[in-house]
């Protein structure tokens, strides 16, 4: 289910409440639907497919932070553009989500790691911290598969 943009501002989506702006529900408005996302049926989790997020890395990649949380030499070897490497354990250590909370400045969050398992389990920690955000749905494997071959596998 997809939560309607006219339902956007009362529904319970963690992109309407990234650090508790104003003007970050405006820039929210701007950004397509798709972004406001379905919750996995097992869990609490924000999620989107990699179909849905083709378009905002083609075309609004400034208005969201793409959030890698693989190792860096993952990364090095694979990554989507614009993407940010916060590393997991950086995460789970408290160093790494001070450390994003200066990246987002108000912007959505959009977590991937290789499959969605490690971006979960960062999103359930940065929840902790206050900081909300959607995963992506199967991960770069997903991304390599379905939208860019040239994104090599691993």
């Amino acid at each position: 289910m997809v939560i309607p943009l006219s339902l956007f501002y009362h529904a319970l989506n963690p992109l309407s409440f990234l650090l508790g702006n104003p003007s970050h529900a405006q820039l929210l408005a701007q950004l397509p639907p798709s972004l406001i996302q379905t919750k996995s049926p097992s869990s609490e989790l924000f999620e989107m497919t990699v179909q849905e997020l083709k378009p905002l890395v083609d075309h609004q990649s400034k208005k969201f932070v793409l959030l890698d949380v693989r190792n860096p030499d993952e990364h090095n070897f694979a990554k989507l553009r614009d993407s940010v490497l916060i590393p997991l354990p950086e995460i789970q250590q408290g160093f790494g989500v001070e450390k994003l909370k200066k990246v987002l400045n108000g912007r959505p969050l959009v977590v991937y790691c290789r499959t969605g398992n490690r971006s979960a389990e960062a999103l359930a920690i940065l929840q902790k911290h206050g900081i909300q955000g959607t995963n992506l749905k199967g991960g770069i494997l997903a991304w390599s598969q379905e939208i860019d071959p040239s994104v090599p596998q691993y």
